[in-house]
């Protein structure tokens, strides 16, 4: 294995990754370090041409040592699909769709949860839980189980149901939530903060960002995108934005694949997508800050991106900065529009999430942000199909027999 350490982005303290490890004492999320020099002898881009189509493919930027403890169900590779139909009727003819609706749950989440509970086990943890808005916890309940470790959910009420029902049938212990997922990682706080009682053992928090390895699974995204292109990088890449987990490490991995050699200098430019009904990063960015504020009255139909107090905000507007990207906030009206019309166009139902990001594409390209020989990749973060009510069909006309 090549990871060597843990360090903090803000104030550069190190810890040991051979040990659990949450936040620094300064607040901010940990990053996972390699030895990049010692990467770079022993692989090449043309190594993984030979390997298995999944995401384990770039291990030697993973942080499991011991392949026993990977628990997988095949994750990752999934299909970047040109969109040539939709494209031109927004102008940009180059647009892709990265799939991670076909992935195992169902989500990109599932990245974040197959590296995250591998290293968890590695590490000898039993128990993890952590608030959701859906998709999350049901990965992680989902990996838990196969890996024999328990989990504790904590829910909205107003996440997609179908997830709820992915949890329980995964065996985790699911918690109810009556209110945003704030309130679901206050709920979890306290039952991490009581876990020697009756809880039967030590709970360990993997909330997003509060481990540091569920971002090395997101960020084997950014590895894919590069990969599937012929090591080359796309110009622009749009990622829905709640915890902005998938952006950060998408963010990561170009740093790592450059200072490895293996992409020149210049990076895609990197856009967070947001509700208008709950845009932290977009507020912050325009304004210029390096925090975000929480946002008040946080709702949209996108619920994965419904984060009003992201935990990586600052890194999240790094990235941004960092490769001339933006932020831009779209509505839910306009979302369920171009969901509805991508897929008359090209017959793949997205998820709303993604669906926003093919608004902030149509919006950026008609103010000029986006050229329109630009190659422009939208990450679809999970499958349409785990959002039935996006598609209403009460009122059709019924056949009589």
């Amino acid at each position: 294995m090549y990871l060597t350490h843990l360090q903090c982005p803000r104030c550069d303290t190190t810890y040991d990754a051979d040990r659990p490890q949450n936040l620094c004492s300064c607040g901010s999320p940990l990053l996972a370090r390699y030895d990049l020099d010692a990467v770079r002898q022993a692989v090449t881009p043309e190594t993984f041409a030979g390997r298995a189509a999944d995401l384990w493919r770039y291990r030697e930027l993973l942080p499991v040592a011991d392949d026993a403890h990977v628990t997988t169900f095949g994750e990752g590779w999934t299909p970047m699909l040109p969109a040539p139909r939709y494209g031109e009727s927004i102008g940009l003819p180059n647009l892709l769709i990265k799939d991670e609706g076909l992935i195992p749950t169902g989500s990109f989440k599932a990245r974040g949860a197959a590296v995250g509970v591998s290293r968890a086990r590695e590490l000898g943890i039993k128990h993890v839980a952590m608030p959701t808005n859906g998709n999350a916890g049901a990965a992680w309940a989902t990996y838990a189980a196969r890996a024999g470790m328990r989990a504790t959910i904590a829910m909205p009420l107003g996440a997609p149901t179908i997830t709820r029902r992915e949890c329980v049938a995964a065996g985790a212990e699911l918690h109810l939530i009556d209110g945003l997922i704030g309130d679901a990682g206050r709920h979890v706080g306290r039952l991490i903060a009581s876990s020697s009682g009756s809880l039967g053992g030590e709970i360990f928090d993997v909330s997003t960002l509060k481990e540091p390895y569920r971002l090395e699974g997101k960020k084997t995204m950014g590895y894919e995108i590069v990969e599937q292109l012929g090591w080359q990088v796309p110009d622009v890449i749009l990622y829905p934005t709640g915890g902005g987990v998938g952006l950060i490490g998408i963010h990561k991995a170009l740093h790592e694949m450059r200072t490895l050699g293996w992409i020149g200098d210049a990076l895609p430019r990197l856009v967070a997508v947001q509700s208008t009904g709950c845009a932290p990063i977009v507020r912050a960015f325009g304004a210029g800050a390096d925090r975000a504020e929480p946002w008040a009255d946080a709702w949209t139909v996108a619920f994965g991106i419904n984060v009003p107090a992201p935990l990586g905000d600052q890194l999240i507007l790094d990235a941004l900065r960092d490769t001339g990207g933006t932020a831009i906030a779209v509505d839910d009206e306009s979302i369920l529009a171009d969901l509805h019309e991508f897929g008359a166009r090209e017959g793949l139902l997205l998820c709303p999430e993604g669906a926003a990001c093919l608004t902030a594409a149509q919006r950026l390209r008609a103010g000029g942000w986006i050229r329109p020989d630009e190659r422009v990749v939208v990450l679809n973060t999970g499958a349409g199909l785990k959002y039935p009510e996006t598609v209403d069909v009460d009122g059709l006309p019924v056949v009589p027999r």
